[in-house]
């Protein structure tokens, strides 16, 4: 088995490289004057088992191109078998038709991974379920709340909790993180978003006051929705409001909002490489999912159930 990492989250591929107790393997991933991405890779790999661990974060479009042309390069150096490793999958949130006349580049996206020669993915929390079927290879999704559970019990002993869900559509993702502590009450917050990256708290379903809402969705980008149902939901009497996302995106004005919002605390995994602003916000933790995927990596490898990781 063999590690081989893109630039887009080199501290996560060393902690996964470190959890397998495996080197990386020697590749240079660099840049043509023109901004044209050139992959070489600087030992032996026909015949092995190879991971690419590489998030398709901003710059997505580089990232992403990183991971095709470095697994176009494995496949042409008769590597056994590649794995796509996607801690953050870009382009997840276009896996429908919002309108006339629109893409569904999810799809796209995992048809190019399949053509550059993919034969399987590892991807975390992915936005949607159907996305998987969106691959024609083999795809596992990990789930970041077994992470997310034992981080809340350990910090508050799963005692007058209740889990938020952001929207109507993050039901089943609340509903699966209530169980894992303590079977905790589910409420929801009723929003209307009239554009992309504007949202307006409308109501909550389920009473909050007196209780400890702890937020959970899959990604948190511009952080709008997120701190308007924060809000609402103080306004509604909670005792404190924590939010858990596995993806930080934290685009533009994102980590100055939640610095600034009624949230106690954000919580996000490294999927995605945290900038020095997200690092520095007193009201931003970040939580290791290193074992997870590295876990995920050796029962590929040995052919063993990556399903029962989270029974």
């Amino acid at each position: 088995m063999k590690l081989m990492a893109g630039n887009s989250n080199l501290p996560l591929a060393r902690d996964i490289a470190a959890y397998l107790d495996l080197p990386l393997t020697d590749a240079s991933v660099r840049r043509f004057a023109d901004e044209e991405v050139f992959v070489e890779i600087h030992e032996n790999v026909r015949g092995e088992d190879v991971f690419v661990i590489q998030s398709t974060s901003y710059p997505a479009n580089d990232n992403l191109m990183e991971l095709l042309i470095g697994i176009d390069a494995l496949r042409r150096a008769s590597a056994k078998r590649i794995t796509a490793v996607l801690p953050y999958f870009g382009y997840a949130r276009q896996d429908r038709k919002p309108g006339p006349r629109t893409p569904i580049s999810a799809k796209l996206v995992a048809n190019l991974i399949t053509t550059a020669g993919a034969d399987r993915v590892l991807a975390v929390d992915l936005h949607a379920g159907q996305i998987q079927g969106f691959f024609d290879i083999p795809t596992d999704n990990l789930y970041g709340a077994p992470v997310m559970a034992a981080d809340i019990l350990e910090r508050t002993g799963g005692q007058n909790l209740m889990v938020v869900s952001p929207d109507v559509g993050g039901v089943v993702r609340a509903r699966a993180l209530s169980k894992r502590i303590n079977d905790a009450p589910l409420s929801i917050v009723d929003k209307r978003r009239d554009k992309p990256g504007v949202s307006e708290v409308m109501n909550i379903i389920g009473d909050v006051k007196g209780w400890d809402c702890i937020l959970i969705d899959d990604i948190i980008d511009s952080g709008g929705t997120l701190c308007n149902a924060a809000e609402a939901l103080m306004e509604a009497g909670a005792k404190s409001v924590t939010a858990y996302l596995t993806h930080g995106v934290l685009s533009g004005k994102a980590v100055e909002r939640v610095t600034n919002s009624a949230l106690k605390e954000l919580v996000i995994t490294d999927s995605i490489q945290p900038t020095d602003a997200t690092k520095d916000s007193p009201k931003i933790r970040i939580l290791p999912i290193a074992p997870l995927i590295g876990e995920a990596i050796r029962r590929i490898a040995d052919e063993s159930s990556v399903s029962s990781l989270f029974d």
